[in-house]
């Protein structure tokens, strides 16, 4: 079937101090590195062949997954010296392509979980005849996304980046961030430069009267962009409201990896995660929270919808609400973290350092 290319080049630097060691499709989301789902995703849809744009801490990528037999998928490396964009990102992996010129190449985003039925996109590109089919899916509030108005048929008329008045609202359609492209196009992209798709090779390719064609799948969707959206999209692959056949165990409250140590009368909801070598000690309460491997929660704390680092340790009693700590962090017995907090890898906080009043 298809062949993929999955741009996961970024930088992650919205999700600091998490993407610090750690590149942002490598930190783990419901016990594995978040790429795993996609990859699982794209086998299961039929794909055999992918390549992998990678720039940031690319040298992390192919020492886990190698040639990608361990998946059922044949895999590919390239890097970008420079950072290139989304579009010089898929024209410089271009020559590792086994599609030919008609034949149709799909794209994901590394940063993006999602429920798209991946065959149904790439019928649909084949069914309109389209040069590029996109997916689009449906939002609230769609003033921080890219819209994307569709004509009866579903072809694109126009690409509208990120409105702010309501006149310039006229459709909650947003760009998904998968695609599927004649293999042409992306041979046309210019080499050797920065290119955003977004910005660029979508409306020239409008413009110059190629047919884009639009998919709108609102099924599961969330953009992980920051560590808030990351934790909510590692326990939702926990509960089953996001589907990835690559959840190591049955979907539920909680997932404990094999080699965790969680105290009989701890308490684990809301699609948390302990991952590897990690400890939950006695009394502590854990909701949809992910601890990293070799975390630490000591007796007593309450972690509510935050994310723990790799090594990371948390004191007696500690509260943590929305809180990110990173990688080596040593937050001490009795403070209260909240809000979105974060703690830099290898950071000390005393014991009491911090607290957050409820009239506060």
């Amino acid at each position: 079937m298809t062949e993929a290319i999955l741009l996961v080049g970024g930088k992650g630097t919205r999700l600091r101090p998490l993407t610090v060691n750690t590149p942002k499709p490598m930190v783990p989301a419901a016990g594995v590195p978040f790429l795993t789902h996609q990859l699982a995703r794209a086998k299961a849809a039929g794909v055999e062949h992918i390549v992998l744009a990678t720039s940031y801490l690319a040298e992390v990528f192919e020492p886990h997954f190698g040639d990608g037999s361990d998946l059922g998928l044949s895999l590919e490396y390239v890097t970008e010296e420079e950072p290139l964009g989304t579009g010089g990102a898929i024209r410089n992996v271009a020559s590792r392509l086994h599609s030919g010129p008609d034949e149709p190449v799909l794209i994901f985003n590394g940063d993006i979980l999602t429920g798209l039925d991946i065959r149904a996109l790439v019928a649909t590109h084949a069914d309109s005849g389209a040069d590029v089919s996109l997916h689009l899916t449906r939002v609230e509030d769609p003033r921080a996304f890219g819209l994307v108005p569709t004509d009866g048929t579903g072809r694109v008329t126009a690409f509208l980046e990120k409105p702010q008045t309501p006149e310039e609202i006229v459709t909650d359609q947003i760009n998904a961030g998968a695609y599927v492209f004649r293999r042409s196009v992306i041979d046309s992209i210019p080499a050797g430069r920065p290119v955003s798709v977004e910005r660029e090779t979508f409306p020239e390719l409008l413009a110059s009267g190629a047919h884009l064609q639009g998919m709108v799948d609102s099924t599961y969707w969330l953009d992980l962009g920051t560590p808030q959206a990351f934790v909510r999209g590692s326990a939702d692959l926990v509960l089953g409201r996001a589907p990835s056949p690559a959840v190591p165990g049955r979907c539920g409250d909680r997932l404990v990896l094999p080699s965790a140590r969680v105290a009989p009368d701890a308490k684990l909801t809301g699609g948390t995660v302990v991952g590897a070598d990690a400890t939950v000690g006695e009394g502590a309460r854990v909701t949809g929270s992910t601890l990293l491997a070799g975390a630490v929660v000591e007796p007593g704390a309450v972690i509510t919808d935050s994310l723990i680092g790799a090594g990371a340790r948390i004191g007696a009693r500690s509260v943590l609400t929305g809180a990110v700590i990173g990688d080596g962090a040593h937050v001490g017995p009795d403070n209260e973290l909240r809000d979105g907090i974060r703690i830099w890898c290898n950071a000390t906080l005393p014991a009491g350092t911090v607290r957050f009043s409820s009239d506060q």
